[in-house]
């Protein structure tokens, strides 16, 4: 019991997901009609890409990508390498996949050079830009993951309407980068290879390879929308069982059930005339600051889920659920995966964490919040 306990607490966002879905199959008993309403097709591409995902950090397929970090000289350089090194690669891997790459190896390389003072808003930053940098392709994150497969848009639209954001995101990093070495754009810093990289394991390459050939296969299936979603999911799961059947050991199973949960809860909530009329009535026209508040609660991910059903401007949940991560730590479940990482390193330090996260997330949402309100009149469809 004081297992379950510390694990509940631990992983809050379950507890919660858990809570929400049992107190809605109160207000709407379990039905077929339940089962059905689930989206099983986010669930398995949810799975098949946290299964590749974790492929790719066990065996540091983006190596070549980090060894440029070494190269450069300047604290400037390293900075903007390292936070746009998570904005890009948040569009393919997931935002929390990029953090975990990056924000190890921020700590490592500041430590080492001694710039540990740089740490937290340069983590802090590269908490934005995996946020910001996500929003551009359907697979950048759970929530785009579920809102794409729901809208019925092409690849091409729904980045072109993403675009917007995430260019104005990008210059924004700059200018934040540029605030943050004000004092002396020229600042260096020494880094040693040796610290920061671990050598490719030659045979590792089979495992590489499967994991790089399973996600060209998941992007295709995400993005043509086939019906055929199932078989690609036992591809994924019978290469895997091949190359490396331990893998399935590490997968964050906690993040697909509490997509289940959600979808439970949504689905509930939905079913129930009284409550759905209300939330039509009050979400319908407000869709990007339901997004925003309510992502405060439950986080952007689940927030979408239960807000889709009653939305009527998709423009507006979805801009609305890839703003909300910059407010406040529960906003994205990206944030939380950044301050495990950070009070892993630095234990009793969480409260400057949250201090100089809420200060510089605060700065950047105070700037894109209006914008992204506005761009809510370009409809999707």
């Amino acid at each position: 019991m004081g297992k379950l306990k510390t694990f509940l607490k631990k992983e809050l966002m379950l507890t919660v997901s858990v809570a929400a879905a049992v107190a809605a199959l109160f207000i709407t008993p379990p039905s077929t009609r339940l089962l059905r309403d689930i989206d099983w097709r986010t669930l398995g591409t949810l799975l098949m890409m946290l299964c590749v995902l974790e492929g790719f950090k066990q065996e540091n397929v983006l190596r070549p990508v980090v060894s440029l970090a070494s190269r450069l000289k300047r604290m400037t350089g390293v900075s903007m390498f390292l936070i746009f090194g998570v904005f890009f690669t948040s569009m393919f891997v997931t935002n929390d996949v990029s953090l975990i790459i990056f924000v190890p190896l921020t700590i490592l390389i500041f430590r080492g050079g001694g710039k540990e003072k740089y740490i937290l808003p340069v983590i802090s930053m590269e908490n934005i830009a995996a946020i910001r940098g996500s929003l551009l392709t359907p697979f950048g994150s759970p929530q785009n993951l579920f809102l794409y497969g729901q809208s019925g848009t092409s690849a091409a639209n729904f980045m072109l309407h993403m675009l917007p954001l995430c260019a104005m995101s990008a210059v924004l990093l700059v200018v934040f980068i540029l605030f943050l070495y004000r004092r002396d754009l020229k600042e260096t810093i020494e880094i040693d290879p040796s610290e920061t990289l671990t050598e490719w394991a030659p045979e590792g390459r089979v495992k590489r390879i499967a994991y790089l050939s399973l996600f060209l296969l998941i992007i295709v299936t995400i993005v043509t929308r086939t019906s055929y979603w199932y078989i690609a999911a036992l591809i994924v799961i019978a290469v895997i069982a091949i190359v490396d059947r331990r893998l399935f050991l590490k997968v964050d199973y906690v993040l697909l059930l509490t997509f289940l949960c959600f979808f439970i809860f949504s689905s509930s909530i939905a079913a129930n005339k009284g409550i759905a009329g209300l939330l039509e009535k009050a979400v319908a026209g407000n869709e990007y600051w339901w997004a925003i508040g309510l992502s405060q609660l439950i986080s952007n991910v689940p927030a979408s889920i239960v807000l889709y059903p009653f939305t009527e401007n998709f423009a507006g949940l979805i801009y609305g659920a890839d703003t909300a991560g910059l407010c406040s730590l529960i906003g994205s479940l990206a944030s939380v995966i950044n301050y495990r990482i950070y009070v892993r390193e630095y234990p009793g330090k969480g409260g400057s964490f949250i201090k100089t996260f809420t200060l510089v997330s605060w700065a950047f949402f105070a700037i894109v919040v209006v914008p992204g309100f506005l761009l809510t009149g370009w409809s999707f469809f």
